[in-house]
């Protein structure tokens, strides 16, 4: 984590031109001057870090191999300590160079040097990553486990349990005012209200990327409003293919359809009704938002819900692209069209769902056996899963750092984002030696703090500009 904090902040000096106000080396004016000013003090302090980092990586990569750990996990840690005095080169050769980043106005061979400057620290993020995985696995996975095809040795769904006893819900007649309530509830949970704030802070982040300070709180507002029924449409339909499921997992047995709350008919026509407000409100901003966003309720209730969950193992992973399309909707309702920054957002949350969501998977693994899912810990074995998770987490720092330069974010989003990404890789290692329910659902929420807190600040960091 502290190549990481050392990635964002190198990121964030160079797209601020932070680095131009020290551009000697080591220090600033001849070499052994101290700085000038507060943004000399930043670079000359990215400097001081980098140096402690580079120290802290070689005491790791020594202690390491006196422990005598797997070819691939010295090969990894020696790939990393290579590469470090090549990064710190580099890094010294874009200070003389001017400081510079990838939007500065310098030569080319300095926007190419910048963003070689970031890659070469992404695969030192990288390699250190692949060591803690593999060595991780040594030290923590079930050796009984088939690696090829799960510890069931099994590469399709798990045979469905027959569900359980129904509970009634009252009737109109006996308790009316009960009823009413429990069926507004209904309709309420229909729409996964859960999932809503998330979204919709995914499409606002997209937003104040593509607009700035100068969004229009009309386009701001309609597309919120019409994500948020987008969102519940697609959770309607969802709760409607999958009511016979629902009854067999204990952790959806008292859904609205799974109980008989809501007719079947019902929740199609109000699925139907979110659909088309929800498509009819993007259509006012433009017609490119309407089409996503119609993309985005097919995606998640017909391919993922029929073809991809209960189908592949790889269902978590595709799926992401339903929670990565708000990026784009986003995006799309200020410019009209899908930029890179939106794309690169998308990418961020297509990468952190399924680090996210199969910590889930772990903490409900016989539940989803239970309903018949090909869920990576049913298919694939829990040490699988939780190994997937590191690599999912590692593509999303990475994407998250290489943010920086796509959209020109401050120092918030970078200090933030190293920060709770330090929490959340504290939870997944935690994860691996405990191998409870309680370690996977601090996982799951120490990713959700990840992505919350990330994504608050790109609106604030954006917005500020």
């Amino acid at each position: 984590m502290g190549v990481y904090l050392l990635l964002v902040v190198g990121a964030t000096t160079a797209v601020t031109d932070a680095a131009a106000a020290c551009t000697a080396w080591p220090a600033c004016g001849d070499g052994f001057t101290t700085p000038a000013s507060l943004a000399g003090w930043v670079a000359l302090g990215h400097r001081a870090v980098a140096f402690l980092v580079g120290l802290l990586a070689l005491a790791t990569v020594v202690v390491a191999l006196r422990e005598r750990p797997s070819r691939r996990v010295a090969a990894s840690l020696l790939f990393a300590a290579v590469l470090y005095p090549v990064q710190s080169t580099l890094g010294a050769s874009i200070a003389l160079a001017g400081g510079r980043g990838p939007v500065g106005t310098v030569a080319g061979v300095s926007i190419a040097a910048s963003t070689l400057h970031l890659v070469v620290g992404l695969l030192i993020f990288g390699g250190l990553l692949a060591a803690l995985a593999w060595q991780l696995e040594a030290e923590t996975g079930d050796p009984t486990e088939d690696p090829a095809s799960g510890s069931g040795g099994r590469d399709a769904p798990a045979e469905p349990i027959a569900p359980g006893p129904r509970p009634t819900p009252p009737t109109w007649r006996e308790e009316p005012l009960l009823r009413a309530r429990l069926t507004a509830g209904a309709y309420f949970r229909l729409m996964k209200p859960r999932l809503m704030w998330l979204l919709c802070l995914v499409a606002s982040a997209a937003m104040a990327l593509a607009g700035g300070a100068n969004l229009s709180s009309r386009i701001v507002a309609t597309t919120l409003v019409a994500g948020a029924l987008s969102i519940g449409a697609s959770g309607t339909f969802n709760h409607v293919l999958e009511r016979d499921v629902d009854r067999k997992m204990q952790r959806t047995s008292d859904r609205p359809l799974a109980v008989d709350l809501v007719s079947v008919r019902n929740a199609v026509a109000f699925g139907l009704l979110l659909s088309a407000v929800s498509v009819g409100l993007f259509a006012t901003v433009n017609l490119l938002a309407a089409v996503l966003g119609l993309t985005a309720i097919l995606f998640y209730s017909v391919v993922y819900t029929l073809i991809l969950k209960p189908n592949t193992v790889q269902n978590t992973v595709i799926g992401g692209a339903a929670g990565a399309l708000p990026a784009l909707i986003g995006w799309a309702a200020v410019t009209g069209s899908v930029g890179l920054g939106g794309i690169a957002l998308a990418a961020l949350i297509f990468l952190w769902t399924p680090a996210h969501f199969y910590n889930l998977a772990l903490a409900y693994r016989d539940d989803y056996e239970r309903g018949g899912f090909p869920m990576m810990p049913v298919v694939r074995g829990e040490t699988a899963t939780r190994r997937h998770i590191v690599w999912y987490f590692a593509g999303t720092l990475a994407v998250g750092a290489a943010l920086v330069g796509f959209a020109r974010l401050d120092w918030l989003y970078a200090l933030s984002g190293a920060a709770v990404g330090a929490v959340f890789l504290w939870a997944i290692v935690r994860l691996h030696y405990e191998r409870t329910e309680a370690a996977a659902f601090r996982a799951f929420h120490a990713s959700n703090l990840y992505l919350g807190t990330a994504l608050l600040a790109v609106v604030v960091d954006a917005l500020a500009v």
